[in-house]
């Protein structure tokens, strides 16, 4: 380690440990940036999607003169600050009106991201509903031919179920599932509703399923955007040695994750043995033909 990277105490020495490279990497966290011109939608729209992140998510309130396309060290910069590999930065202007960028990093160095325009915005405030307690995981579905088909929309859906996907969980129970996050990708726009999943009684065991819709809500419009090279892209998929789950022979999973197993018997009678079976069943059959011929005459 360098000089500046040394430490000093055990304090010290800890945030650096926490901040090394792990096999098994933590709960991703987001910084939430507002721009040097902003909106009052653009705030809102800001401070709501921070509402869906916490705990995992930082908001800066201060205005912030980036231009992530033009130039995106600060934001660089802002990611190993606050250790954070997902961001929102929200800007506004002439030209691109109630503009909202989503983007990640890798290696502290941006990604991809995509520049998305506010065409319609229904705020948490002005839905008068309960909404889900802090830290709740949401059901993420996407809607549209053009996330199975387009490129840039499969980069985007890529992106936004890892801004939006939550901890990483083993199993969920039915009264886990309390919030839904849907989006839609039609002409162009890309739709997204939030709602919250109320159990209803059925006269059954298995519950009703109501949704309700909680917000926020957004209509966005797709803009500009900024895609890593496939080969950059590969690479930050790449998982380590040690995480990559050992194959096992004769062991395979199925399209809904069952645990397929495949048994090889091999024959348990010895040669003597299928020679005396084989034996018998030829005195049997010997027998039966003396038999019928005995009946016959």
């Amino acid at each position: 380690a360098s000089g500046r990277d040394r430490a000093k105490t055990r304090r010290s020495k800890r945030f650096l440990q926490s901040r090394e490279p792990k096999l098994t990497e933590g709960q991703k966290s987001s910084m939430i940036i507002r721009g040097g011109n902003s909106s009052e939608t653009v705030s809102q729209a800001l401070k709501d999607v921070y509402a869906l992140k916490k705990p995992n998510a930082v908001l800066y309130k201060r205005k912030n003169m980036v231009r992530p396309f033009d130039d995106s060290t600060a934001l660089e910069f802002f990611s190993k600050k606050s250790d954070c590999s997902l961001f929102l930065f929200g800007s506004h202007n002439k030209k691109r009106p109630n503009n909202l960028i989503f983007g990640r990093m890798f290696d502290f160095h941006v990604l991809d991201m995509f520049e998305l325009g506010i065409e319609r915005f229904v705020s948490l405030r002005d839905v008068k509903t309960d909404t889900c307690p802090e830290g709740t995981k949401p059901l993420l579905v996407f809607a549209g031919e053009l996330f199975e088909t387009d490129r840039e929309h499969q980069r985007l859906r890529n992106l936004l179920t890892d801004f939006f996907c939550g901890p990483r969980v083993s199993a969920v129970r039915l009264a886990g599932l309390e919030h839904v996050l849907h989006f839609t990708a039609l002409e162009g726009k890309i739709y997204m509703r939030s709602y919250k999943v109320l159990l209803k009684k059925s006269g059954c065991r298995t519950p009703r399923i109501q949704l309700q819709d909680m917000g926020p809500s957004f209509d966005f419009v797709m803009r500009r955007n900024h895609m890593a090279s496939d080969d950059l892209y590969k690479t930050a998929h790449r998982q380590p040695r040690g995480v990559k789950p050992k194959k096992k022979k004769n062991i395979s999973h199925d399209a809904f994750g069952t645990r397929l197993g495949r048994l090889h018997m091999q024959n348990s009678r010895s040669p003597q043995e299928n020679k005396s079976a084989y034996g018998s069943l030829r005195t049997e059959k010997h027998v039966q033909v003396f038999i019928e011929t005995e009946m016959s005459l």
